[in-house]
């Protein structure tokens, strides 16, 4: 297998450019990449969308910021495409002032939209959001005299995500629930930038413990001890 290249944070950031759809792994930081993340802020690219399970943390009374909070409170993203803004005040701020656009998109939904572009398919069929505001504006299938709402695909330029250990071709493991959305997100766009805490050598990992393949990684970025 041929070995991935490995950027720093920066020259990782450096291939997100204007207006692209960015996928971040995570849930409330846990599987986010931080490094790169840092990087995004510094080199400050805007008009990009968002897909991400939540916007992370952003509390201004306590200070607490994780994660892709800090793209959000830089104003980088001209939508967001996720599933939770709760623990966020800034991304509430910032639909309700119009300064940026917000799809929410029930949780399960989302991962499938992300799973269904991975596997080559236009979209998925769920009874989720039927008869409520997430049917606006979507076709309505019935299938066996139930109702489904048509989700279509749902697909990235680039994904950023967090994995435990990678081997030098890019095969990946995840550390415990810090896989969540990332295995899905790393099928879904044409470029993946994977983090990682360590690199080892290719052949050294259990192929039974790998859960993304390399085929779907293209740069690895070793995380800062």
């Amino acid at each position: 297998m041929v070995a991935k290249p490995i950027l720093t944070a920066d020259e990782a950031a450096a291939l997100v450019n204007e207006g692209d759809v960015v996928m971040v792994g995570g849930f409330l930081g846990v599987g986010s990449p931080g490094a790169i993340i840092d990087a995004l802020v510094r080199k400050g690219t805007k008009g990009l969308t968002l897909v991400c399970n939540d916007t992370a943390l952003h509390n201004p009374k306590t200070g607490a910021i994780t994660m892709v909070a800090h793209l959000v409170l830089a104003k980088q993203f001209r939508k967001m495409i996720v599933s939770h803004i709760g623990t966020n005040g800034e991304t509430q701020r910032q639909m309700n002032a119009g300064e940026a656009e917000v799809e929410l998109v029930p949780q399960g939904t989302l991962a499938e939209r992300i799973r269904a572009a991975g596997a080559g398919l236009g979209g998925i069929l769920t009874p989720t959001g039927v008869g409520t505001e997430v049917e606006k504006g979507k076709s309505v299938v019935e299938v066996d005299g139930r109702a489904y709402l048509l989700e279509k695909a749902l697909r990235g330029d680039v994904a950023l995500l967090r994995a435990k250990t990678a081997d030098r071709a890019g095969n990946l493991i995840y550390d415990k629930t810090g896989r969540n959305f990332n295995p899905l997100m790393a099928t879904a766009c044409r470029t993946v930038i994977v983090e990682v805490d360590e690199i080892v050598e290719t052949g050294t990992l259990d192929p039974e413990t790998v859960v993304t393949p390399s085929i779907f990684v293209t740069h690895l970025v070793l995380a800062a001890k």
